[in-house]
């Protein structure tokens, strides 16, 4: 099987409403089963939480490889091909061994369809990249939750150490309305004996997780109860993580006060991982001072200043707006948007507006995922006396706002994983740097 025989043998697998409709761990632990549970092979660290748990996640595998440990990591979305979703070390899996995995997987995806339907693309992806990581003799695995968590098909794992990031409002439609029954989904990945450190600090989904958590007899280890940070003066990167262990210097090349509250959740779980996987400050320091979490405050232009950022939902639209008025706290900025259905819109929109001055509404294009038209997006925005305009090509609208953006003014891509991915792509195929950015996407 050659890759792109395994992308479009994936891509017919989404059926995003099917699967949304058929949440539950029995399909996923019987195609693990076929595939001789690899997920069982080394020992996992369980990340979950409705905002940062990627860049978590990324933290707590690039601490953990900078100690020695070969690290498996699984996240998602991926951004520009779904060999991300498998990577070791930092490095994602080769697109031809991706296709001989997958193509090795085959007999058992189908002997699974037979009795218990059809494996999703995201099980289908999941599952190859446990057996990936089997393969290849990780020594520790961090699996990022994909959806809730109580019936995720991560939650087939038995980790030495669960954490969740955050609770709010998100997948509604999915996890319930109201935040204690997110917060009930989120807690679902809490298990007998397994230290469960959370970094929600909402009073209601705080209640939610210790009561869960006492249910299945998890220990919950509170982040601000056992940690803090102090601020370096004069580089907003620059901060120290206190612990009762150890002090942490950390410098991350990530800006924005929730990549410090990350770093802080993932030293706390790095902390009470158990002795055989115990990480030394000088690894952790090393590894977080190294990290790379594209598509999250990622800057790839100066003239303007492009920032790319995968703001999908209100909260994490509400974290970049601080994370851009912290880094330039006195610069004016544009923003180039597109939100998936069933995102709530209008509020990642009120996020954002008190620090742009222009919007570009757009769409994207994506196999079992759809975009708010940008008509739409316009009328939310006209209710709210928003200057905006709107194309329905996503390098067409950031050609435009390029085009239309003063060198002083920040411009902003965000809304969407796809938008980003779209807009990153073309800056990696024509090699832009900084300054070309604008003026490629302008020529092109």
């Amino acid at each position: 099987m050659r890759f792109d025989e395994a992308e479009r043998y994936l891509l017919g697998l989404i059926d995003e409403k099917r699967s949304r409709g058929r949440l539950g761990l029995d399909r996923m632990r019987a195609l693990l089963h076929e595939l001789g549970d690899p997920q069982d092979a080394y020992p996992t660290v369980h990340v979950g939480g409705t905002s940062g748990k990627g860049s978590t996640a990324t933290m707590i595998a690039a601490a953990l490889s900078a100690s020695g440990k070969r690290t498996g990591l699984h996240i998602k979305p991926h951004l520009h091909s779904v060999t991300e979703r498998a990577c070791i070390d930092g490095l994602a899996i080769a697109p031809q061994r991706f296709a001989a995995l997958l193509e090795e997987m085959m007999p058992a995806i189908d002997r699974v369809r037979a009795v218990a339907g059809s494996p999703s693309y995201y099980e289908t992806l999941l599952a190859l990249a446990f057996l990936h990581c089997a393969r290849e003799r990780v020594e520790v695995a961090v699996i990022e939750v994909g959806l809730g968590g109580r019936l995720d098909g991560t939650n087939v794992i038995k980790p030495e150490v669960a954490v969740i990031t955050s609770v709010d409002y998100d997948h509604t439609d999915v996890l319930g309305e109201s935040l204690e029954a997110i917060a009930a989904e989120k807690a679902g990945i809490g298990k007998p004996g397994v230290p469960l450190v959370v970094a929600a600090e909402r009073p209601e989904a705080l209640a939610v997780i210790k009561r869960i958590a006492r249910t299945v007899g998890a220990r919950v280890i509170l982040v601000d109860h056992v940690s803090e940070i102090e601020m370096q003066e004069g580089d907003e990167r620059r901060f120290e993580v206190k612990t009762s262990r150890a002090a942490y210097d950390i410098r991350l090349p990530v800006f924005g006060s929730f990549q410090r509250r990350n770093a802080q959740t993932a030293i706390v779980a790095l902390e009470v991982l158990p002795p055989a996987l115990a990480v030394g400050v000088d690894a952790v320091e090393r590894g977080l001072g190294c990290v790379t979490i594209p598509g999250r405050m990622e800057v790839i232009g100066i003239a303007p200043t492009v920032v790319l950022d995968i703001a999908h939902n209100a909260e994490k639209a509400q974290h970049l707006a601080d994370a851009l008025r912290e880094r330039w706290p006195q610069r004016r900025m544009h923003a180039v948007v597109a939100v998936s259905k069933g995102k709530d819109a209008p509020a990642i929109l009120d996020a954002l507006a008190p620090l742009v001055d222009a919007f570009v509404f757009t769409s994207f294009t994506a196999a079992g995922r759809y975009a708010i038209a940008p008509e739409r997006l316009l009328e939310f925005a006209s209710s709210r006396g928003l200057a905006a305009e709107a194309f329905e090509d996503p390098l067409e609208a950031f050609s435009y706002a390029c085009a239309r953006t003063p060198k002083d003014v920040i411009l902003i891509v965000t809304g969407s994983t796809f938008v980003v991915a779209a807009v990153r792509e073309e800056a990696l195929r024509r090699s832009f740097d900084v300054a070309r950015t604008a003026r490629s996407l302008r020529s092109g």
